[in-house]
């Protein structure tokens, strides 16, 4: 169907006819031909609860009836106040202070506003950087894009802000120099933040910007020890630890916040997709009450917000949300079945095309490869064929509704929502068995 005069996001807009899809119901959605699709990236790792839940639309109509909208500047509403507490009491240690916004990358933007506001107020102006790793997505707006490592997508605007540093990232796949050390790799990509800060000079560093699972490049867990080692070092130099969980949090990994999984104690969480499951856009940050001290003080302010910030009727479907959660377990669920993700998508290792899968919880890249021994990758006419060309259209075609990216190395992702089980997870490994076949004849 054609979309004209509706200008599609990150789409190459030559492409006149595109799927409009039109409702949905738990993991699926259906299209305007009525064909059904497996949601196999929930959305955009937003829709934790699934489509169709009668119970969310509900609150989102009945808080529109009683207060559409009021803002959050210099006033509050009922919603936001108990959804702030609310999160408060799920975040890890001492992130008591909530900062809503209305999407992710307001929320790494505000992130990094507040990180220079802190230490303006706290007697260091000049620090005022950020690290981040390499490939890593934080965002489209320009304080998070400039923090974002993937140069394609950033030279269109730039010059962007300075002050955004690279780091390695954790692929461990394309970690040739250490063996099968996974912990001596993680050591050294914790390592590589310090010599960056170094390099910098420490007393420019503000943040450090991190997720747990890395999305860019194909999901990249982090090494064991890897987030212990950077919280020590952010610590011994006084930078702030960022945990960009906009994709990680709300159970993408079987806990409400992806720090939570991998056990570090971050001074920042951004958030916002899974907060709502989609129903209704919210975002924000968690932040520590440390960060929040020197504000409450005299008349000193942090000058940032956004029109529809903690909107009254997102608040309400958040908070409907979590009820979703908590009543239907669906943090047991992911920890009960995220082994059998795994092992299931692992059958595809079998096939000459598939390199590495990797991930955790309910949240995995699949890489794709020339050569299995060599681990050799794709040209850039290659991959283009290979994901846009072929695999992109054939695997929707199949019925499963994924991602195959190229930012990075080949992949596809995949990121069911939370209610799936092992059912699911079989019919993503046929598609992608049948489809991948296929595509390595083709090739």
């Amino acid at each position: 169907m054609t979309t004209s005069p509706l200008w599609l996001h990150f789409t190459r807009m030559s492409d006149t006819d595109v799927p409009v899809i039109t409702r949905g119901s738990g993991p699926y959605v259906f299209d305007s031909n009525g064909k059904r699709y497996l949601d196999g990236l929930s959305g955009l790792f937003v829709s934790q609860v699934g489509h169709g839940r009668a119970e969310l639309a509900e609150a989102a109509a009945k808080q529109a009836r009683e207060l559409a909208y009021f803002p959050l500047w210099s006033y509050a509403h009922p919603n936001a106040i108990e959804l702030a507490e609310r999160l408060a009491t799920l975040a890890p240690g001492d992130l008591n202070r909530v900062f809503f916004t209305t999407s992710g990358s307001e929320a790494v933007e505000s992130a990094w506003k507040l990180a220079r506001s802190y230490f303006k107020l706290t007697g260091s102006p000049e620090r005022f950087k950020v690290i981040s790793r390499d490939i890593a997505y934080h965002g489209t707006t320009m304080g998070a894009l400039s923090i974002t490592g993937l140069p394609g997508i950033k030279h269109p605007f730039e010059p962007l802000v300075p002050g955004s540093v690279r780091v390695p990232n954790t692929n461990f796949y394309r970690a040739p120099l250490f063996g099968d050390s996974v912990e001596g790799f993680g050591e050294w990509a914790a390592d590589e933040i310090e010599r960056a800060i170094l390099r910098e000079g420490p007393e420019s560093v503000a943040a450090v910007f991190l997720e747990p699972v890395q999305n860019s490049g194909g999901c990249f867990p982090p090494p064991p020890g890897y987030f212990q080692r950077v919280r020590a070092i952010c610590d011994k130099y006084g930078v702030l630890l960022v945990s960009d969980e906009v994709i990680c949090a709300f159970g993408r990994l079987g806990h409400y916040f992806g720090s939570q999984k991998y056990g570090y104690q971050p001074d920042i969480i951004t958030f916002a997709k899974g907060v709502t499951s989609g129903y209704s856009p919210l975002g924000g940050m968690m932040v520590s009450d440390r960060l929040m001290e020197p504000f409450s003080k005299g008349d000193a302010t942090f000058l940032h917000g956004v029109t529809f910030a903690g909107h009254p009727v997102s608040a309400a479907v958040a908070l409907a949300n979590l009820d979703v959660f908590e009543k239907e377990d669906l943090l047991g669920n992911v920890q009960r079945n995220e082994a059998g993700f795994r092992t299931t998508l692992e059958k595809l290792l079998d096939l000459p095309i598939v390199g590495d899968v990797r991930g955790d919880g309910y949240f995995y890249g699949i890489e794709l490869v020339k050569d299995k021994v060599t681990k050799e990758t794709f040209s850039d006419d290659e991959a283009e064929r290979l994901l846009r060309g072929f695999l992109s259209p054939k695997l929707f075609e199949a019925g499963l509704y994924c991602r195959a990216d190229d930012r990075g190395d080949p992949v596809i992702q995949l990121a069911p929502p939370l209610i799936c089980t092992q059912e699911h997870f079989d019919e993503i490994e046929q598609i992608l068995r049948s489809v991948l076949t296929e595509a390595w004849a083709h090739l």
